[in-house]
């Protein structure tokens, strides 16, 4: 299994495009709705912007998560109810995973759930490096209204691991400018929406 770096060293790496990656997700947030987001660099740059909304007050928001740290970073504001899945930790993610996990997952419905992934291609879909971390990935694509991944442009191109699901899981790519053309257009032809923000 090829190695990952935890993921508080990750979080410094492509700062400037999970940012606007993650603005450009909680922009698709309606107020009032159940949003899932897994755990991950990208994920956690999302809860922040849905954190930083102004319109949270009044309507507030449900976030289900397997992700500790983004569940600690949202338990601060009472306006966001959130959901933690419970499971065992996976010591680099901070995500947790197992049969506790997909119990919780199976007993709800999300409006709407960003996925975070290691690798996103034409050929393999979505992936990850750990297959448990897909497992969970995969069921929060599932029990959502709507599933979109959120990936820098690093990862377009990587087939990592663990599969996690194709177009037919994920309508959306949500993925910055430095895609290459090639890329998105295979992404386009595999039946993926591909998303760049600006």
């Amino acid at each position: 299994m090829a190695y990952e770096l935890p993921i508080r060293y990750k979080s410094h790496q492509r700062t400037d495009e999970k940012e606007r990656i993650a603005r450009a997700a909680a922009a698709l947030v309606a107020p009032g709705s159940v949003v899932g987001l897994s755990g991950g660099t990208t994920t956690t740059a999302i809860a922040a912007a849905l954190a930083a909304r102004e319109d949270l007050p009044e309507q507030g928001l449900t976030v289900v998560t397997n992700a500790v740290n983004i569940a600690a970073q949202l338990a601060m504001r009472p306006e966001v109810k959130v959901v933690v899945t419970g499971g065992v930790i996976h010591a680099r993610s901070y995500e947790l995973v197992g049969p506790f996990v997909e119990q919780l997952l199976r007993g709800i419905r999300l409006d709407i759930a960003f996925i975070g992934v290691n690798g996103l291609s034409a050929s393999a879909g979505a992936t990850t490096h750990d297959e448990r971390e897909a497992a969970v990935n995969r069921l929060m694509a599932q029990r959502a209204r709507r599933a979109v991944i959120v990936a820098d442009s690093a990862k377009v191109g990587v087939e990592a691991f663990a599969a996690v699901g194709g177009a037919d899981l994920f309508p959306m790519v949500l993925t910055d400018a430095g895609i290459p053309d090639a890329e998105r257009e295979a992404l386009r032809d595999a039946g993926f929406e591909v998303r760049i923000t600006d």
